[in-house]
């Protein structure tokens, strides 16, 4: 696609707005529909799936946001002029065509869109089947907003395949794809990472860990654990592993308080072995698949670990590599944990739910990458460019 000067991309938005809030009551309404169609064995992608008054207003805001954000394509990176005259430039550059796959969330139609178009990428939207009539209402406003500004509608489409088209979409695209961004759990990016012939950007799976140091506040403990595990039980960022040290003073009258507190909120307890023989009724580990598992419910799995390292240790191979916590009053302790558990963000002393976009300051994001490359953590506006090569010259050849 070709390049958009600002003031077009942003009239695009500003349209956008304006018809996300005339079509506020049908967005609405045809999310109902999905809704009522929706199976409802399983609350998180339930959840994830609902679009009210409030879900309106954070897309019309997310929306807004991207658009008074600074244009990301074109910004100088490095300039250098070398001995023999040759000025070589490094900008940041669009990708090209993402493609992006996710379940439920009709909220994703229009963040991501919103921030693959103002950095200047086309963008496939591969939503799932129980948010098509929220999808199809999304993609109308979109198609709208661009061609009420000139542009063609293939800047923004919803692809509609089945799984088996999808596989085979995947395998010989019928158009270039430059970046697949799958967002959902295991299955899901196991299925893209198998058929994708382009690069691949993994995104959304939790499973994230929580240790509580013998050297830790109890009162923020728990404060932090209930928020992690039940503010939203549906977000990638939800805690589903608690490591408690057993060197914590009054180790078994904690660890009982901390049983009586989650029941108050309906979680679900399980246990290791260790952690058994303080609370016997509840249900024990049965097998390390459980350890891999990222729950999306009120559900929590407590163990016990007898050093800092061994908790890294069981982070480092058990976790989603999104987010770790660890909950402790000594500040080299703290930075210990940081610097060695292999997660997109690390906190101390704080809940695993700040690692979002808006939370963390980067603003509306595509999705959270646990990858190493190009970027590890919220992907927002300023990770969907690349970088290119402008090399000015006035005929020199190598020697």
């Amino acid at each position: 696609m070709k390049l958009l000067n600002t003031e077009i991309k942003n009239n695009v938005l500003k349209s956008m707005l304006q018809i996300l809030e005339r079509e506020r009551n049908a967005i609405i309404e045809a999310n109902k529909k999905d809704l009522d169609a929706f199976k409802k064995e399983d609350q998180a992608l339930y959840d994830r799936l609902i679009v009210n008054d409030k879900k309106v207003d954070e897309m019309i805001a997310a929306v807004k946001a991207v658009m008074l954000q600074e244009d990301p394509v074109g910004k100088e990176i490095t300039n250098r002029t070398l001995k023999n005259n040759l000025n070589i430039v490094n900008t940041t550059a669009p990708f090209g065509t993402i493609l992006i796959i996710y379940e439920s969330r009709p909220d994703v139609t229009i963040e991501a869109a919103v921030l693959a178009f103002k950095a200047n990428n086309k963008i496939l939207l591969k939503g799932g089947k129980e948010a098509l009539n929220s999808n199809l209402i999304l993609e109308k406003c979109w198609h709208e907003a661009l061609e009420d500004n000139g542009l063609s509608k293939d800047w923004i489409k919803l692809l509609h395949l089945k799984r088996e088209e999808t596989q085979a979409f995947l395998k010989n695209p019928t158009e270039p794809l430059d970046l697949i961004v799958p967002r959902g759990g295991e299955r899901l990016i196991n299925f893209v990472k198998t058929h994708a012939t382009c690069a691949v950007l993994v995104s959304g799976r939790g499973n994230n860990f929580l240790y509580v140091s013998e050297h830790a506040d109890w009162s923020k403990a728990v404060n932090v654990i209930i928020n992690a595990k039940t503010d939203k039980i549906s977000g990638c960022n939800a805690l589903d592993k608690v490591l408690i040290n057993k060197n914590l003073p009054q180790y078994e009258i904690k660890l009982k308080m901390l049983q009586e507190k989650l029941e108050q909120y309906k979680v679900e307890i399980i246990v290791d072995n260790k952690v058994s023989q303080i609370l016997p009724e509840k249900e024990i580990v049965s097998n390390s698949d459980i350890w891999h598992e990222e729950f999306l419910a009120l559900k929590l799995l407590i163990g016990e670990v007898a050093s800092i390292d061994e908790a890294i240790e069981v982070i480092n191979t058990y976790s989603g590599k999104h987010s770790a916590s660890i909950i402790t009053e000594d500040k080299t302790e703290a930075m210990q944990f940081m610097h060695n558990v292999d997660s997109a963000a690390v906190y101390h002393n704080a809940s695993t739910r700040f690692t979002d976009g808006g939370q963390m300051g980067v603003g509306a994001e595509l999705a959270i990458s646990t990858d190493k490359l190009h970027h590890r953590g919220p992907l927002g506006l300023n990770q969907l460019v690349t970088n290119k090569y402008y090399v000015y010259g006035d005929g020199q050849v190598r020697i």
